[in-house]
């Protein structure tokens, strides 16, 4: 037996030992989380193991922190680092289209979204609210028990079905969203949104929760 059969012995018997019920399982739980943090990589370990109950593979949450931490699938935000002395927040992704200015000439000109938790007799629920500077109204809104993506898609969808003359409208989140507004999330209510309702754009000061203006 050659130097090179012999070391490849121990991959040989590996390769002929049929895989466990418990690998099986293990490999489907990665998989599920793999893909929902390639869909959402902003989201942590405990938003794709919702994720990954919602594809069908239930899981603690420990156990989805377990398999995310062995693969290094950390959220693309990350941990906050403490600041040093003399350290400066760096600019915006985006540029700030209200330049600090949160007042507004008339209807449908800026909107602030925010995303609230709401405890229940029956569990948690969250609030995406959409309130227009001008009016002081509530523009449009959605409900869930769950804060994934689709919370704000709905709450933009439901005020720009409502509102007429979107053209110029600016959507601002800020640093107080609880995660609803990201990086990847209003890239895609852009697309959806403005694509079909043209003239709104989005935006926010914000380095975690930023927008796009279109």
């Amino acid at each position: 037996m050659s130097g090179t059969e012999h070391r490849l012995q121990p991959y040989y018997r590996w390769l002929a030992r049929p895989v466990t019920g418990v690998e099986q399982v293990a490999a489907y739980r990665a998989n599920a989380l793999f893909d929902a943090h390639r869909d959402d990589p902003e989201f942590g370990y405990r938003f794709l193991a919702d994720e990954a109950r919602d594809a069908g593979q239930p899981m603690a949450d420990r156990t989805a922190w377990r398999i995310c931490s062995g693969n290094g699938w950390w959220s693309a935000f990350g941990k906050r680092k403490r600041r040093g002395k003399g350290s400066k927040v760096g600019p915006p992704v985006h540029g700030d289209l209200v330049k600090r200015d949160f007042t507004a000439d008339g209807p449908n000109r800026l909107w602030l979204a925010d995303i609230t938790e709401h405890h229940t007799g029956e569990g948690k629920l969250y609030l995406c609210a959409i309130k227009d500077v001008w009016s002081h109204r509530i523009v449009g809104y959605s409900i869930d028990s769950r804060m994934k993506s689709r919370l704000a898609v709905a709450a933009l969808d439901n005020a720009a079905a409502r509102r007429a003359g979107l053209a110029g409208c600016i959507l601002h989140t800020d640093r107080g969203s609880p995660g609803g507004f990201n990086r990847w999330l209003q890239h895609r209510v852009a697309g959806a949104i403005v694509g079909d309702r043209r003239g709104l754009r989005l935006e926010s000061s914000s380095r975690e929760f930023c927008g796009v203006g279109c």
